[in-house]
């Protein structure tokens, strides 16, 4: 007689523990895209992007009034088309923060990427009708 076995293998789990769900974060729109206001640029956890003309990070923070915490997305204030540039920035060596992110690199320069979103110049077709 052959005996089969009376309990199956345990099949993998789709979604086993330890290991969550990706946050799929990074560049949302890329460079030289147009994007009306409030569409998310980048979602980050430190600061890799940098803020830049017209674009402000998360909302929640902006009420807050707070600089980058858990939550750095940076998001459109305004319809345009992005534009990333990379900037040089003076960093303030005072901070504590500074100098652990930046641990000998006092003398060089320093580079980051800035999200800018520039605004759509408006359409010149309006009439004079009368002065007031």
């Amino acid at each position: 007689t052959i005996r089969n076995a009376s309990k199956k293998t345990g099949g993998s789990s789709r979604n086993p523990p330890k290991h969550p769900r990706p946050k799929h974060r990074g560049w949302k729109v890329q460079d030289g895209h147009h994007v009306s206001a409030g569409t998310i640029l980048v979602t980050q956890r430190t600061t890799r992007f940098h803020p830049g003309l017209n674009v402000s990070i998360s909302e929640q923070q902006q009420q807050q009034h707070v600089g980058f915490g858990k939550n750095g997305t940076l998001f459109a204030m305004e319809h345009g088309k992005v534009y990333v540039t990379c900037e040089k920035i003076d960093p303030n060596w005072d901070h504590t923060w500074i100098q652990r992110c930046y641990a000998g690199r006092e003398g060089q320069t320093i580079y980051k990427k800035f999200f800018n979103v520039l605004p759509e110049p408006q359409h010149q077709r309006f009439k004079l009708i009368d002065e007031v």
